[in-house]
């Protein structure tokens, strides 16, 4: 039996004051087990992205609480939160957020920076999933040099640098063309084989048919889907 890696119970979202007032999440409790592939999709602005900052830690609910391996989040300290975040959580992003002034292997082994990995270590595994990725021939290229969907599987590769057990991925092809979307999904579906689990949002339903549940968000308002 799966155990569950993300756990949320009764959370909310509220910014503004009581006269404009926005609830981005309503009361939302759902449990995520370890290994699962889950499409998060709805309208713009019905809270996905909010959503995901806070499953990702990256933002606080209002109220509820949120549990990452049987550990509430909320009672953590900032420097806790942070090594939580680097030690179990890999973010995408839709715009890569990569660094311009270094080249592949510089992105990936920045995020072991903190690791305390000696620097021949963290080169091994920079080259290592960077070919995982297909990318041997941009070892030294920056950002600049490389297309959409190039700069995407580094952040991928960037993601498990410090081998996480969840990976969100925030519109993951939304920047890269058909053939890159492809690629970045196939290179998802891998890591999800084996174990990883793997959560994106995402407003394109093809994407979304890829995984194996879909989370549907409207007004906030978090439900199993069955749309597809």
């Amino acid at each position: 039996m799966s155990m569950p890696v993300i756990t949320t119970e009764h959370l909310t979202k509220t910014y503004g004051t009581d006269h404009t007032r926005v609830d981005a999440l309503k009361d939302v409790s759902v449990s995520i087990n370890r290994g699962e592939y889950i499409a998060i999709i709805g309208p713009s602005g019905s809270g996905k992205s909010t959503f995901m900052n806070l499953l990702g830690c990256l933002d606080k609910p209002t109220s509820g609480t949120i549990l990452i391996e049987n550990t509430d989040v909320s009672s953590l300290s900032e420097q806790k939160l942070a090594r939580l975040r680097r030690e179990k959580i890999g973010f995408i992003f839709q715009k890569y957020n990569l660094l311009p002034t270094l080249d592949a292997l510089g992105n990936v082994e920045l995020a072991m920076s903190f690791a305390r990995l000696d620097r021949k270590t963290r080169r091994m595994r920079s080259e290592k999933l960077l070919r995982m990725v297909q990318l041997d021939h941009r070892l030294d290229h920056k950002p600049s040099e490389m297309s959409g969907g190039e700069q995407q599987r580094v952040a991928i590769a960037r993601a498990l640098a410090n081998n996480p057990s969840i990976i969100l991925a925030d519109e993951p092809t939304g920047n890269v063309d058909t053939k890159g979307g492809e690629n970045i999904m196939n290179i998802l579906e891998k890591i999800n084989q084996r174990g990883e689990t793997i959560i994106v949002v995402t407003h394109d339903t093809s994407i979304a048919k890829r995984a194996k549940r879909i989370l549907e968000i409207k007004d906030g308002i978090v439900s199993e889907s069955n749309v597809f």
